[in-house]
């Protein structure tokens, strides 16, 4: 016989709320990108001021703490968007006393969504077939998001050298859909919004109703109005109107926003990594939303107002609220993030590419206490200022190869190997991939003659016969 009882149970959920919405949007922004952001805020908000008499926010610069201290201050598996009441984000750059720099550095070279995918992948636990796979449906992947070359279509594509199935290639698809941003590898604009909707909370409001509306009446949707809409899906007017804000705010183009950065542009850093009296130090760059706060004129007004009119003065003073907050926020998520890096990647900043480690997103995920997803989007187009150059923060990471004392080495550092090889060679014999293979595993690196090539391709280096120069 079955009984009913009552039962409580204590645990923690993200909940995808509109702030947090907006920190998650305003993390995966380049810092230009970030400005014309605020800007546009400034403009519409009336509660928001620039306030050039306010002095510049005191230097966000610190050393990079030890795992041990990273662990306390992440304090386990915490909420990680927890955010303070105070407002000083955005840090004065500090830099060497030696030299000077110029905020915006040329870069030459592009950052497109496939090359967004790429790298994610690469940093992902892939057996060499699932690899080949992936490597497949990224090429087919246009540049709004969407897969829409056929699954037929990916076999011919792979074949002869891989015979796989459909179930195969749609496992695959599977862990592409879940890369950032959420949503890409999506077939139609139905999957391509349930993708969204699935990585929210179950208890989010208006999600049911919304995955309701996708599955049941999207293609009727632009027809219906708000009346209509509740009577097809049994609601109340109220509840149908949430259901359909949360769908208007997903991205039905996840791919659009990684459109390619054109060659020979200019990048601002978003942090400056120096070294003072032997410690390598974190900064964040001033940027002008450092001296953004409230418009204390208007905010006085609420209390005077008519009711109509403070209640428009009051949303907007929440919204100007939330934006300081979650500025603060990207700017502290930020530093933990350089921090790490820094602390895993010292030998990189000190010797070069070649003393690069393998690092994945999972281990700083993991070591700072935050989910993938946000570090994926707190180093995606984001520039940092270093001895050595301004440097995607992208570079401080590497996929591993095993090598024959047990330990791995960075792909980046097995690439400045094969590149010194060359360079040293003799020029009317120049060494084949076979040669470069022997010896690279000579130097205890385990690697296939097929990975050399790739990795000589990469680097634009001719082959041995296209090397050769006699006399």
């Amino acid at each position: 016989m079955m009984k009913q009882r009552l039962q409580t149970s204590l645990g923690q959920q993200l909940v995808l709320t509109p702030q947090l919405k907006q920190a998650l949007h305003l993390l995966q922004l380049s810092s230009l990108e970030l400005e014309a952001e605020i800007t546009e805020a400034v403009e519409t908000n009336p509660l928001l001021e620039w306030d050039e008499q306010a002095p510049a926010a005191p230097a966000a610069e610190t050393p990079a703490p030890t795992p041990a201290e990273a662990r306390a201050e992440a304090g386990g598996a915490g909420v990680e968007w927890d955010v303070a009441e105070s407002w000083q984000a955005g840090a004065r750059v500090s830099t060497d006393d030696d030299g000077d720099w110029d905020p915006t550095e040329r870069l030459s070279g592009s950052e497109s969504l496939h090359d967004h995918l790429r790298w994610q992948l690469n940093l992902s636990p892939l057996s060499p077939r699932d690899r080949a796979i992936a490597e497949a449906l990224v090429d087919a992947i246009e540049d709004d998001g969407y897969l829409r070359t056929s699954f037929d279509a990916i076999v011919e594509t792979l074949a002869p050298a891989l015979a796989c199935s459909h179930d195969e290639i749609l496992a695959v698809l599977r862990r592409i859909q879940h890369l950032d941003p959420v949503g890409v590898g999506a077939r139609d604009l139905r999957e391509c919004l349930l993708l969204q909707l699935g990585v929210m909370d179950a208890d989010t409001t208006g999600r049911a109703l919304a995955e309701r509306i996708v599955v049941e009446l999207i293609e009727s949707l632009p027809r219906l109005g708000g009346d209509r809409l509740a009577e097809a899906l049994g609601c109340p007017r109220e509840d149908a109107d949430r259901a359909l804000g949360l769908l208007r705010s997903l991205d039905p183009r996840p791919g659009a926003r990684m459109g390619e950065i054109p060659h020979d542009t200019y990048v601002a850093p978003d942090c400056v990594i120096s070294r003072h009296e032997g410690v390598w130090k974190v900064s964040l760059v001033d940027g002008p939303w450092g001296r953004l706060g409230i418009h204390r004129g208007y905010e006085a007004m609420i209390q005077h107002a008519n009711p109509a009119d403070a209640g428009y003065l009051r949303g907007r003073l929440q919204e100007a609220r939330w934006l300081l907050r979650n500025l603060q926020q990207r700017g502290e998520t930020l530093l933990k993030v350089a921090n790490c890096l820094v602390r895993q990647q010292s030998g990189f900043l000190e010797f070069g590419p070649q003393a690069l480690r393998p690092l994945t997103l999972r281990e700083v995920a993991a070591e700072i206490g935050m989910h993938e997803s946000t570090v994926s989007r707190a180093v995606s187009r984001k520039y940092v200022l270093t001895p050595r150059g301004t440097l995607p923060l992208r570079d401080f990471f590497a996929s591993g190869v095993s090598t024959d004392t047990g330990g791995q080495a960075s792909s980046t550092a097995i690439q400045q190997m094969i590149l010194r090889l060359v360079e040293a060679e003799n020029p009317g014999k120049p060494l084949s991939d076979a040669r470069l293979t022997e010896a690279l595993k000579a130097a205890g690196v385990m690697v296939a003659r097929r990975t050399v090539s790739k990795y000589r391709e990469a680097m634009n280096i001719p082959s041995s016969h296209e090397r050769v120069r006699l006399g």
